[in-house]
């Protein structure tokens, strides 16, 4: 497989027949002119900012010092192609909004902006002196010894030469000699700057281009794109439930009642029969809506809250279920939505497998917890994942960072538990 970067080049064979010394050099000499502009640009701006601060000119430029980091490490996380084909991508997020100053309070507020601050500052006072060294004797010190023959023919006139202004060399062997010793050190200096390299790129990737970009703060935006996809999710089912309740139930409403006017207008017959067949047809469709609507997201659930919810869909069980519900208040809509959901599906999955006489549901709010169980009195042996339909749910709990668990031994009871942190509201309907 080709190498991806230095490091990986310089285990290989091939090395030194391969691109990636001069990579390695093309690497570190832009290093070093990059470093000088650097240290020059921060010095300046730095100075005629403090002096000008005083008239308040000079904060602008104290502002774009700060962020002198953004387009050094720009150019860093560019230059690092030279070594490492590895995608160097930024940790910057995009604004909220457009416009200047979205941008600047988004940038001076970023950890990366800061680091990135950091990088400039070693770069431009420690570490380009540091990429001049390692040119100077891995590259510059070899072709000095290498060229001692050259130099003794001209400038030496076949007589002398001087090495590295150190010492003369006043011999052919000598010479000969030194150039040897010269294409030796070329070949080692070839690997020291790979090594140069490939150290300068891995921590310049550390401080440029982390591999986490910023973790923590993904971490917490995937979690709240998360929240947000669920609130989008509810936000739906309930206005396909309004439009149900308000649309097509409405409309069978009217359908029902024409059909009973009909009927009673209509001569005993088969056309009265068929009327109150349609008549009975539409009274099934009607409840079989209203049973969608309720599943889809219950109307009781939205004007009253959980509470209420959950003795609605205890007096809708087959099973008798008896209901000690402690809430204070309204919870957040997605809070009511998945603890009803995760109850009703618990309550279906007892009224299709346990065998129950009864079941309860109990729990509250308190120390800023929804807490809600339930219980029944069944054969036991349920499992989660056995197409009970409460994965989905505990998923969908998790997402509000809170925890659904089972515990169904053989022989019963069954117990689900579920926990959500929030807090109470008294927001109306």
């Amino acid at each position: 497989m080709h190498p991806r970067n230095v490091w990986q080049a310089m285990s290989g064979p091939g090395f030194l027949l391969s691109a990636w010394p001069w990579r390695s050099l093309a690497y570190l000499l832009t290093g070093v002119v990059a470093g000088a502009v650097t240290l020059v640009g921060i010095v300046t701006a730095a100075a005629a900012g403090a002096a000008l601060a005083v008239l308040l000119v000079g904060l602008p430029l104290l502002v774009l010092t700060a962020l002198a980091g953004l387009p050094v490490a720009q150019l860093e996380r560019a230059r690092l192609r030279l070594v490492d084909r590895e995608p160097a991508p930024g940790a910057h997020v995009a604004p909220a909004a457009g416009g200047l100053w979205p941008w600047l309070a988004t940038r001076l507020r970023e950890r990366a902006t800061w680091r990135e601050l950091g990088h400039a500052l070693l770069f431009a006072g420690v570490l380009w002196p540091v990429d001049a060294l390692v040119v100077t004797l891995g590259l510059a010190v070899p072709l000095s010894l290498v060229a001692v023959p050259v130099l003794m023919a001209t400038v030496g006139e076949g007589h002398e030469a001087k090495v590295l202004k150190q010492w003369t060399v006043t011999t052919w062997p000598a010479a000969w000699g030194t150039a040897v010793l010269g294409l030796a050190l070329l070949a080692l200096g070839a690997y020291m700057l790979g090594v140069a390299a490939g150290t300068r790129a891995g921590l310049a990737r550390l401080l440029v281009a982390p591999r986490d970009r910023d973790q923590g703060a993904r971490i917490v935006e995937l979690t709240r794109s998360r929240v947000r996809l669920v609130d989008a999710f509810e936000a739906e089912r309930r206005r396909i439930e309004r439009d149900l309740h308000d649309g097509a139930q409405q409309r069978l409403v009217a359908l029902s009642m024409a059909l009973g006017l009909a009927r009673l207008d209509a001569p005993p017959g088969p056309l009265a029969d068929r009327l109150a067949e349609a008549h009975r047809e539409a009274g099934r469709a009607l409840e079989e809506l209203r049973e969608l609507i309720n599943g889809i997201h219950p109307r009781v659930l939205a004007d009253f809250g959980l509470g209420a919810a959950v003795a609605d869909a205890a007096d809708r069980s087959a099973v008798p279920v008896d209901v000690d519900l402690e809430l204070p208040g309204r919870l957040p809509r997605a809070v009511e939505a998945a603890a009803y959901f995760v109850v009703r599906e618990a309550l279906a999955n007892v009224a299709r497998h346990s065998a129950a006489g009864r079941a309860r549901v109990s729990g509250g709010h308190r120390d800023g917890r929804l807490v809600l169980q339930v219980r029944d009195d069944g054969r036991g042996g349920a499992h989660p994942g056995a197409g009970s339909g409460l994965t989905g749910l505990a998923d969908r709990v998790s997402v509000l960072d809170g925890r659904l668990s089972l515990s169904s031994p053989p022989g019963g009871p069954t117990l689900l538990r579920v926990e959500i942190p929030c807090e109470s509201t008294e927001r109306s309907a």
